[in-house]
């Protein structure tokens, strides 16, 4: 069985982008910390490349952002190429699921509206991280 649940911060802003066939794709990295602390007293990070097509692709393009916390679901896939004479080998997390566990500040009432959540006074920016508080 090849599944992988994966939580971490988006180390950039994601940009949508649309395949020759009209396939939305979006190529984003998360720094998921490890579980234990180092000799520092301090949590490592690992930093796992991901690719999410279609509606996965438009919803974190839409509502994440830089330092967004989301979850993620999907398999380990292997790719390689050749380029210059070299063989380039990439290793990447294909998403299934996408789950936002903060979201940005500009866009959380269209995504409670969006996803049929009711209406009401929470605040998901207030889970947002500061500028500057991120560590990547």
């Amino acid at each position: 069985m090849n599944r992988v649940e994966l939580t971490g911060r988006l180390t950039r802003e994601p940009e949508l982008n649309t395949t020759g066939n009209g396939v939305s794709v979006c190529s984003f990295t998360l720094a998921v910390n490890r579980k234990y602390k180092n000799p520092d007293g301090n949590y490592d990070a690992d930093f796992i490349n991901c690719v999410a097509w279609r509606q996965s692709a438009e919803f974190i393009c839409k509502y994440c952002d830089k330092g967004s916390m989301i979850g993620v679901t999907g398999s380990i896939q292997t790719r390689n190429y050749e380029k210059d004479g070299q063989r380039v080998y990439i290793t990447e997390v294909s998403v299934d699921e996408v789950e936002p566990l903060s979201v940005n500040r500009t866009s959380n009432q269209t995504m409670s509206t969006a996803q049929g959540m009711p209406e009401d006074d929470v605040d998901f920016g207030a889970f947002a991280p500061a500028d500057g508080d991120l560590p990547y």
